[in-house]
């Protein structure tokens, strides 16, 4: 039942959020209240916070089988048998909505996924709606080789982030090559601790819903905390906490919050010990910063040119700490959690979860425990509130 409530408060809120979008040029906010044991604490901004508007931008044999999900079938990594040549090129332009694919469904799993030891975790529910929707092995992270002629054919049929329609196959796969092998694909380890072998987490926004909380000791007491985007912590501690444990972020929301809110305090990202980076490529700008990133050399051409992508970690940049999600999970996180009605209009292109989303969607991938109320409030200014949700969600209130 519980589940089953979070499915109809991601719903509701999905809903509210691009509705009071279109009609509302103000702020948005997720709010998460804390439990008395284990919690997930969210918090989301302004409106490109709730509903992420994709900016234009200038645009080896893998045997791992790719699953179709609905069907429950396994294909080979070629569904559309074009292994030795590149599908036509494709312009998102010329689409008068998203184009509907019979695999749009279909996304590859880690063949390295291991089960939860945790009886209480969200992974082990029989829920019926919960266990359609969810799919606990899928591939999180991108990997060198995840990309070859016969994947990049597949994926070419979706916009990015979701894939490669419009990208360069050659500067993509580039920049793909350059990414080290995971020594893992479990991005957060059991602690020691944790008696149950259950991963508890906190996932904190940027909204600044959580000034005057005093909730900081109560986030940083969990076993790891996400963090995302402008993540200002200098003279907040009390609020927001002091740890973070993974820093969620795109190259443009890298680079723009720390000019935006340098003011505010945000004059690094988090350097904290064993912090894990996670990039989400947004599009080509983002696979031109990763390639840079990875060879530790300054960019020397498009929308980052004469920058060095490692002078923005501030020296603990350390590349088996470093993740990519790869463009299924983040096709997956839409199709099935957050898929708008604006995808049936013309301008389909520009409408995509924002970092938030897909930073609490990757917390419920890799930690066992989620408890959270949920809070959203659209405000226009000094308007009153456009609109208001509470959904009480607890997924799981015997984990301890």
């Amino acid at each position: 039942m519980f589940l089953l409530r979070i499915f109809l408060a991601i719903s509701l809120i999905t809903l509210l959020m691009f509705i009071s979008v279109t009609l509302y040029n103000g702020n948005c906010t997720l709010k998460a209240h804390s439990r008395q044991y284990d919690f997930l604490w969210v918090e989301e901004g302004n409106v490109a916070d709730c509903l992420q508007r994709v900016k234009e931008t200038q645009p080896t044999t893998n045997s791992s089988a790719v699953t179709d999900t609905g069907a429950k079938t396994t294909m080979s990594p070629d569904p559309l048998g074009t292994k030795s040549t590149l599908v036509p090129v494709m312009d998102k332009h010329n689409f008068t909505s998203l184009p509907q694919r019979k695999f749009d469904d279909t996304y590859r799993l880690d063949p390295q996924f291991k089960q939860s030891k945790c009886m209480g975790s969200l992974r082990n529910s029989s829920n019926p709606v919960f266990k359609e929707k969810f799919i606990p092995n899928i591939q999180l992270f991108l990997q060198s080789d995840h990309l070859n002629m016969s994947e990049w054919n597949r994926l070419y049929h979706f916009n990015n982030p979701f894939g490669y329609m419009g990208l360069n196959y050659s500067a993509t796969k580039a920049a793909v090559d350059t990414i080290p092998k995971l020594a893992s694909t479990q991005l957060l380890q059991v602690p020691t601790r944790a008696k149950d072998g259950c991963i508890r987490c906190a996932v904190v926004g940027t909204g600044g819903i959580l000034n005057g909380s005093r909730l900081g000791k109560e986030i940083d007491s969990s076993d790891y905390v996400f963090r995302v985007n402008a993540a200002i912590i200098a003279g907040h501690e009390e609020d927001v906490g002091k740890r973070t444990s993974v820093y969620v972020h795109t190259a443009h929301s890298l680079i723009q919050s720390l000019i935006v809110h340098k003011k505010r305090g945000f004059k690094q990202i988090p350097t904290d010990k064993d912090i894990k980076y996670v990039l989400i490529p947004e599009g080509p700008r983002d696979y031109n910063f990763l390639e840079y990133l990875m060879k530790n050399r300054k960019i020397p051409s498009g929308a980052y040119r004469g920058r060095t992508p490692r002078n923005y970690y501030s020296g603990h940049f350390n590349e088996t700490s470093y993740y990519i999600l790869h463009p299924d999970f983040l096709r997956y996180v839409r199709n099935r959690f957050l898929k708008a009605k604006q995808l049936k209009t013309k301008r389909w292109w520009l409408v995509r979860p924002t970092n938030g989303a897909f930073t609490l969607l990757l917390a419920m991938h890799t930690c066992d425990i989620v408890s959270v109320d949920l809070l959203l409030a659209v405000k226009n200014g000094d308007l009153p509130l456009a609109h208001k949700l509470l959904a009480k969600i607890k997924t799981n209130r015997n984990s301890k």
